[in-house]
């Protein structure tokens, strides 16, 4: 697995900032002993919650029935990339019939995108439609599947995961709007018109322009800086939330993170508050032609 530009222990974190974030819709942990692992976590004691964690997997029996659940628990504030995806592989392929699996699926769906990796990307978000048909996460692995489908260049069947997200929506304004967002590049009939890769006239000007039909949109800045590192940094926590995420440079040299394109100033707003609770910093709507 590739693990990009993030080293192991901001993508363990970033995973754990992903959880707790608006866009996400999990299970919720039933065992006393994990939430508390977790709520330390999440407060900065994260140290104290894998202590707990390790010592909670040390003494249960794999059979047990919180072991799966804290497999989860230790994925979500593992240290490393490569212990995030060990847990969470462990649970889909040991407990695949278990009340986890789709949740560990959908993780590592995120996992896999903010790693650079569509493929497994798009490998992951199959298997939670395949083997799990009933899940309500589907919607949100449907989500990054597209997005997967659509960086290997595949607008057919990426346009396919993005319908069955839509269709999947619920009362979650900010996860339609992410999801409508990437709908309007599908609209045009040539989108969908073949089952292989997308011929050349695919990739043209009619795909830029997938913005809502309103003469113009807000989106939220949360970073400008001249650090390349530091905007790969936060792009990727960001995405990992399941924000859509750009950068935009300027002429003097600043890159500007930027997060949607918002048909109204309120739904911007709404989102800037998430994110200034989510990660910090001062968030600002800004207009966008």
């Amino acid at each position: 697995m590739r693990v990009g530009r993030s080293d192991g222990r901001t993508v363990g974190l970033i995973v754990l900032v992903a959880l707790f974030g608006p866009t996400v819709r999990l299970s919720a942990q039933t065992d006393s002993r994990l939430i508390e692992a977790l709520r330390l976590a999440q407060s900065g004691q994260v140290d104290s919650g894998r202590a707990i964690v390790r010592r909670l997997l040390a003494t249960l029996s794999p059979g047990d029935s919180v072991f799966p659940q804290a497999l989860l628990a230790a994925a979500k504030i593992a240290p490393n990339a490569q212990a995030v995806s060990s847990n969470l592989n462990r649970i889909v392929v040991e407990y695949g019939s278990g009340p986890w699996a789709d949740d560990a699926l959908l993780l590592l769906t995120q996992l896999y995108f903010a790693q650079h990796d569509p493929v497994q990307t798009a490998q992951a978000a199959e298997r939670l439609n395949r083997d799990y048909p009933d899940s309500p996460l589907r919607p949100r692995a449907n989500f990054w599947g597209a997005r997967a489908y659509f960086d290997l260049k595949n607008e057919t069947r990426g346009c396919e995961l993005i319908q069955n997200a839509l269709q999947g929506t619920t009362d979650d304004v900010e996860f339609k709007n992410q999801v409508n967002f990437y709908a309007a590049r599908c609209s045009a009939p040539s989108a969908t018109t073949t089952a292989t890769t997308p011929v050349a006239s695919d990739t043209g000007a009619k795909v830029p322009p997938a913005t809502p039909p309103a003469s113009h949109a807000y989106a939220v800045q949360v970073l400008a800086v001249k650090s390349a590192a530091q905007v790969d940094e936060m792009l990727t926590r960001i995405k990992v939330m399941g924000f859509d995420a750009r950068v935009v440079r300027d002429s003097a040299g600043f890159f500007k993170v930027r997060v949607g394109r918002y048909g109204t100033r309120e739904e911007a707003q709404r989102v800037q508050a998430r994110l200034k609770q989510k990660v910090g910093g001062q968030p600002f709507v800004v207009d966008e032609p």
